[in-house]
């Protein structure tokens, strides 16, 4: 099984203009779409779908809507730190193909919700092939995401044969 880590999920929102971008005006949007993602949730999404055994660690409370969506998907889903709140992230498309992104910094991330993170991603590792860490980080707190498995070996490497990857994105 391939676990992912998805410490700064999103709301990915898609507003298709009709027209391009005019700044300081008012635009009706012709089309919107909004689907639950982040780098980690994607990669499990495409592992399933490839019919791969996945399991998605995001932080976000159970409740919220965007958990809601991926289980309803059918993804296999973990969560920690029920406090944090999914980020919605925001795309303006034109016409022509030009894309302006707009994308919230995400929930801060405490010392607990480390700690969390850490004991949810150890029960995960026995069964796992390979740890996907991936996304982004909330800001300002890090830039990457070695403070927070630093001292944590056996987290990168949770079992004879297996496998992990940091993949952060800034």
């Amino acid at each position: 099984m391939i676990v992912t880590v998805t410490i700064n999920p999103s709301v990915d929102r898609t507003i298709q203009l009709p027209s391009p971008l005019v700044r300081d005006a008012v635009l009706r949007a012709s089309a919107v779409t909004s689907q639950a993602a982040g780098k980690g949730v994607n990669v499990s999404r495409a592992l399933a779908h490839a019919s791969v055994a996945t399991r998605a660690i995001v932080r976000a409370d159970y409740h919220d809507p965007y958990v809601r969506e991926l289980v309803e998907s059918g993804l296999a889903v973990v969560t920690v730190d029920p406090g944090a709140t999914v980020r919605t992230n925001i795309s303006l498309a034109e016409p022509d193909g030009t894309t302006t992104k707009i994308n919230e910094p995400g929930s801060p991330l405490s010392a607990s919700a480390v700690a969390a993170l850490h004991e949810v991603v150890a029960a995960e590792a026995p069964r796992s092939s390979w740890i996907v860490l991936a996304g982004s980080l909330p800001r300002p707190q890090m830039s990457s995401c070695s403070p927070i498995w630093r001292g944590r070996p056996g987290l990168r490497r949770p079992r004879s044969g297996s496998r992990s990857t940091p993949r952060a994105h800034r």
